[in-house]
């Protein structure tokens, strides 16, 4: 595989995707298109992330969701062009249903008969008086007392980890697709492969009544209640709130007063003391990491929890930042050795914030450290390496680093904020020849009456090859002008009644549609 490095050239605003935003969607897209299989009878292929962060997160289910989070920050810069992130989205659910998806509660059954024989890297996540006797993070336990054998990844007790990244990952969906499918039927792969139907809405309202019935929130594995999974299960509620207009969020914010009083303490300094990483209820024992990696607990929630609360996530970002010592300039970081997972998370939160002097800070390590390179046959993808001595990069940790690459400062919280009902009935371009054309940008100004797209080479070899596209749902087509390059052109043709075909060679292009007279140019 061919890589190289390349210089950071500044993160994507809303008027259009960086090159490296582009090179990750090209990745992603490989990931997600490619064919493989996540039946009981098959496997992964290898670049779906299944290595990051054992034993909890080394699932591929996990890099599912991970790979979504770019999709609707994108399409700011191209809210006209939704297709090929729909594509990504379907192809990514289709694997989370999937036996694969949920690898873990169908095959996981019980007690782990390894329960002492773990390797010592594991044993931090593990309360030092329960070592020997109690299953670490990841081992789901299904069929444990009090709850029993349960079929269903979805609608089991436990497993909120499954079913709550699978209710963002819908809600995902639907926000970059525009639809509106919360009632469409699909099918759950479970133990033994058995197959159960829900909907969109059944599980947003299945995890909701749990959150209403659990003050201390539903748990993942039997029997460890973590405020990570817990606050994604949140704001995939959040997400289907805003979309749907539902007050399935309603009970969240109880969980957030509940965590604050149980799972995190502080010093008599106000320094993070204590931040659990997970309560187990049966054993009634929190697991904080020590010393300052308890900030460790803290980042894996500042992506869920920041849109639902701004001014809890800030102050926890505070708290962590200064108890690792990362917010301290005079501590340089390649000191500090920063992990990172969490890193990652920092320079997003940063950026995220327009914190510009610790986005920088932390940006310059990043560049240094964290190996930015394009690769493939074409050198059209992108990802950080991170220094593993793997074959493909891992999912997992570039998703978080890859936000502050692909939106501008305040995207994420606008996803889950604002409604973007008003885009729906706009001009949408339809049939781009994706992965050979890329598109920069898509996006109308109704007020002035005009669709601006940039165009480029998703696949460089086909630079000059002839292409064409369709742009839907314009008002007037007998009111037409389309100017390519600086240049009225007449390589277009109406195709419809409210749509025209337009005619390009594969290239960087800037096209602006007029959908009214050439005075407005």
């Amino acid at each position: 595989m061919n890589t190289h490095p390349v210089a950071w050239q500044g993160a994507t605003s809303a008027a259009g995707l960086n090159d490296r935003a582009l090179g990750w969607l090209r990745f992603v897209w490989d990931k997600a298109t490619t064919p493989d299989d996540w039946s009981d009878q098959g496997e992964p292929h290898p670049w779906w992330d299944r290595y990051t962060a054992p034993p909890m997160c080394s699932f591929p289910r996990f890099d599912l969701h991970y790979m979504a989070y770019v999709l609707p920050v994108m399409l700011e810069a191209t809210p006209a062009w939704r297709e090929a992130y729909t594509r990504i989205a379907d192809e990514l659910i289709r694997r989370y249903t999937s036996f694969w998806g949920a690898v873990d509660w169908n095959t996981l059954i019980g007690p782990d008969p390894g329960v002492d024989h773990y390797p010592p890297a594991w044993l931090a996540f593990i309360p030092e008086p329960l070592r020997g006797r109690y299953a670490p993070p990841g081992w789901t336990g299904n069929g444990l007392e009090p709850w029993g054998l349960q079929p269903d990844p979805c609608g089991c007790d436990g497993n909120v980890f499954y079913r709550g990244w699978l209710n963002l990952l819908l809600g995902i969906r639907r926000y970059v697709s525009g639809g509106t499918d919360e009632h469409t039927q699909f099918v759950i792969s479970g133990y033994k492969n058995r197959q159960f139907t829900w909907t969109h809405a059944r599980i947003a309202e299945f995890i909701s009544a749990q959150f209403r019935s659990r003050p201390q929130g539903p748990h993942c594995e039997n029997t460890k209640i973590w405020p990570f999974c817990v606050s994604a299960a949140g704001l995939g509620l959040k997400l289907y709130d805003t979309l749907i207009g539902t007050n399935l969020h309603q009970p969240f914010p109880r969980w957030i007063d509940y965590m604050r009083k149980h799972y995190m303490s502080l010093t008599r300094r106000g320094d993070l003391r204590t931040f659990a990483l997970y309560y187990d209820p049966m054993e009634h024992r929190l697991h904080s990491l020590p010393g300052p990696s308890v900030a460790h607990g803290v980042f894996p929630c500042l992506l869920y929890l920041y849109p639902q609360d701004r001014e809890l996530s800030l102050w926890l970002y505070k708290l962590a930042m200064r108890r690792l010592g990362w917010s301290d300039p005079s501590l340089p970081l390649d000191r500090l050795r920063p992990d990172p997972n969490h890193l990652s998370t920092a320079l997003w939160m940063s950026h995220e914030l327009a914190d510009i002097e610790t986005e920088q800070r932390i940006r310059s390590f990043v560049e240094k450290e964290y190996q930015p390179r394009f690769f493939g046959d074409e050198d059209d993808r992108f990802a950080f390496w991170f220094g593993y001595n793997s074959t493909w990069p891992r999912g997992q940790v570039n998703a978080s680093l890859m936000l502050a690459e692909c939106g501008s400062p305040g995207a994420w919280w606008r996803i889950y904020n604002q409604s973007r009902a008003a885009g729906l009935d706009e001009p949408e371009l339809v049939g781009v020849d994706y992965p050979i054309v890329g598109i920069r940008r898509a996006q109308n100004d109704m007020a002035h009456r005009h669709l601006t797209i940039q165009t480029t080479a998703a696949t460089p070899s086909r630079q000059g090859s002839p292409t064409s596209f369709t742009i839907t749902r314009i008002p007037h087509t007998a009111d037409i002008s389309v100017v390519i390059d600086g240049q009225e052109s007449n390589r277009w043709h109406v195709s419809g009644k409210n749509s025209i075909r337009l005619d390009l060679d594969v290239g960087a292009h800037e096209v602006r549609v007029f959908f009214t007279n050439s005075s407005l140019r």
